[in-house]
């Protein structure tokens, strides 16, 4: 089971009231919020590994600097370059105030319940999670809130995406008969897609006048985007005028976009355990540290207890 971490403590705080506190004072709603989504996942869904993938680079500069509106609206500042005027500057994510003290406390957490947090320098959690999920030897749930990651479903493979997009309640469990069902498209295709419809919440312009199904349907015409792209190059082909001059008008964008939807899948990350097992006693002390700590009795029970289920 591969978490996208930040997707999921982002749901908890919005999920969980901040009355929800500390002895302290301090809101820890996200940190229960995710100790119960992890709770029922593992239960639902019985892993036998678990990794908690981390945005070590939530926008990289990489991307930036292929389309420069990428995520540009969760931008909170811009940086000054870290050591010398020829770096690029960095970009502070737009985290709500009550939110940002509570991810050291989840991070810790997460350690201390024995899951490893994997990240890598310069990519985002989706590229760890692309990384792991393609080079797997057993089979693979992704869970995330984010439509990207639906590149990775693989039947053959045993990869799935457990979509939390429309609440943890309404979970989706995608196949790739589900994802064809749900978007007109397949694994294969899902990024091509991505990039020609666009997405606005990763600041992605896509294909001005180009929308889901123009773009499911161009897929389904023309197989890929490359083969979009030589079809509209193509006077003798069957694509329509119209958007014949969409695609073209916009071909530097899609010389680009590709790079930025496809997720890395060959990442060089840490070794790892992320087998689930019982806890040691020094574990278990320090999670019951925590628990006094920041007020987690119930939830951090409830957790506890999914994960031994599981040894």
């Amino acid at each position: 089971m591969l978490l996208d971490t930040a997707a999921l403590y982002f749901r908890a705080f919005y999920g969980v009231p901040d009355t929800v506190r500390a002895p302290n004072g301090q809101p820890v709603n996200a940190v229960r919020g995710l100790l119960d989504i992890i709770t029922r996942l593992v239960t639902e869904f019985p892993p036998t590994e678990i990794v908690a993938c981390w945005d070590d680079d939530w926008r990289p500069q990489w991307r930036v600097d292929l389309i420069p509106t990428y995520k540009t609206h969760r931008v909170a500042a811009v940086n000054p370059p870290e050591s010398s005027p020829a770096d690029a500057p960095t970009a502070t994510e737009d985290v709500p105030d009550l939110l940002s003290p509570q991810v050291p406390i989840i991070r810790e957490l997460l350690g201390a319940l024995g899951i490893p947090v994997i990240g890598a320098p310069r990519h985002e959690a989706d590229d760890v999670i692309g990384t792991l999920a393609s080079h797997s030897d057993i089979p693979v749930d992704v869970v995330t809130g984010d439509r990207d990651l639906f590149q990775l479903v693989d039947d053959s493979r045993d990869v799935r995406v457990i979509y939390t997009g429309r609440g943890m309640a309404r979970l989706e469990t995608l196949t790739d008969a589900a994802l064809v069902a749900k978007t007109g498209v397949t694994p294969a295709q899902y990024a091509d897609f991505a990039a020609l419809r666009g997405d606005a919440s990763d600041g992605l312009p896509g294909v001005a006048g180009v929308g889901e199904k123009t773009a499911a349907t161009l897929l389904a015409d023309f197989g890929d985007l490359d083969g979009i792209v030589a079809a509209a190059a193509d006077p003798t082909s069957v694509m329509a005028a119209g958007v014949r001059a969409k695609i073209r008008a916009a071909a530097g964008y899609l010389t680009v976009a590709p790079t930025v939807v496809n997720v890395v899948r060959e990442l060089v990350l840490p070794t790892f355990d992320a087998r689930i097992r019982p806890a040691t006693p020094e574990q278990d002390a320090d999670l019951d540290r925590i628990s006094a700590e920041w007020g987690l009795d119930s939830s951090m029970k409830r957790v506890r207890a999914a994960l031994l289920a599981r040894t």
